[in-house]
């Protein structure tokens, strides 16, 4: 059986939902962002019991089949960002349809109906973040920065990091203030 979980952004949070699982005594197979492949079917009352608990620390689980291709969505784009390995050749559009084998306009369509922002909106938010991050622990350029992030140029960079943050990377590094958002929280008014 397969439970989807929201929230589920980085190997900490496998992790945390590894442990509720376990402290439950359901079996599963596999864990990975977003999805718990149980060894067994789980009854309702267990269902319940385990939603109680992931709602404890923050997360919850998905019944709805368009949320679930939406934080399947969100896990990609997160996977992506986070490998530091986008080239300037990469289509986002491309990325999304050869990995979830559905046509892009769909997935953007159910995404910008039942997010608060568009699919392309929230990647460029994810990307912001984790320029923030990268600037903030200093370990690159920016010139190296925009290599990693698939920006054509540091000015591209610079510029839509202006356009989200307000600041150029270099007020934003001279700030020496962490002012980011819990990754389950980009794109969230």
């Amino acid at each position: 059986m397969k439970i989807f979980i929201k929230n589920m952004v980085c190997n900490r949070c496998i992790t945390a939902v590894a442990n509720i699982f376990e402290k439950s005594e359901i079996q599963f197979s596999t864990i990975q962002l977003g999805e718990v492949e149980t060894a067994s079917e789980v009854s309702e009352s267990d269902l319940n019991q385990l939603q109680s608990n992931l709602e404890e620390i923050g997360f919850e689980i998905i019944k709805s089949p368009s949320q679930q291709l939406i934080e399947n969505v969100k896990n990609l784009i997160i996977l992506k960002i986070g490998r530091l390995d986008t080239d300037e050749n990469f289509v986002l559009s491309n990325f999304l349809s050869d990995a979830l084998h559905r046509d892009y306009s769909s997935l953007s369509k159910v995404f910008s109906q039942n997010e608060k922002t568009t699919l392309e909106q929230y990647y460029i938010l994810q990307k912001i973040e984790k320029v923030k991050e990268l600037l903030f622990n200093n370990d690159f350029t920016l010139t190296e920065i925009a290599g990693h992030m698939g920006y054509k140029s540091v000015q591209h960079l610079s510029t839509q990091f202006k356009a989200t943050t307000g600041h150029t990377p270099t007020e934003f590094k001279k700030l020496k203030v962490l002012d980011r958002k819990p990754l389950d929280f980009v794109g969230v008014l």
